[in-house]
């Protein structure tokens, strides 16, 4: 990780689906859970309200997402908070600044869809773990933005 990019990871997917389909899967908690793999069943997106539930990744499934929704504009951006890389089954987490996850949908081509992710405020996260929650959150989005091109068609 270089000076100049130690605080942001950055990823676009260009998207064969309608912007009402790629925002139904990112702003229904439900179906987000069910590509991002997290159990959010029975839960909703909202502003200033918190979304939480375990992971369905085998290994995982002690590790809880957990993030809470700073701004949703239909049709054009969502945003939430969460702790990056939370793998300590027993840390608390709580006195760490979280970093801010936005997906912003543009057009795309064809009548396609642009998703655009920034996770950004990693400088803010403690030292000791800030380089490992850098890289693995980087490999997570790279995984994350095919997932929802697996999911929703594109």
């Amino acid at each position: 990780m270089s000076a100049t990019d130690t605080d942001r990871i950055e990823r676009q997917v260009s998207l064969n689906a309608t912007r009402e389909r790629v925002w139904r899967a990112l702003t229904n908690a439900e179906e987000f859970g069910t590509w991002f793999g997290a159990d959010l069943t029975g839960q909703r997106f909202a502003p200033g309200q918190r979304t939480h539930g375990h992971l369905t990744f085998a290994g995982y499934e002690h590790i809880l997402f957990d993030a809470v929704v700073e701004r949703i504009e239909p049709q054009s951006l969502m945003s939430f908070h969460w702790h990056p890389y939370p793998m300590e089954p027993h840390a608390n987490y709580a006195d760490e600044a979280p970093t801010l996850v936005t997906f912003t949908l543009h057009d795309g081509p064809a009548n396609g869809t642009l998703l655009k992710v920034v996770e950004s405020g990693f400088d803010k996260v403690p030292a000791r773990r800030r380089e490992e929650a850098f890289r693995m959150n980087s490999h997570g989005w790279d995984a994350q933005m095919a997932k929802i091109a697996r999911h929703v068609g594109g």
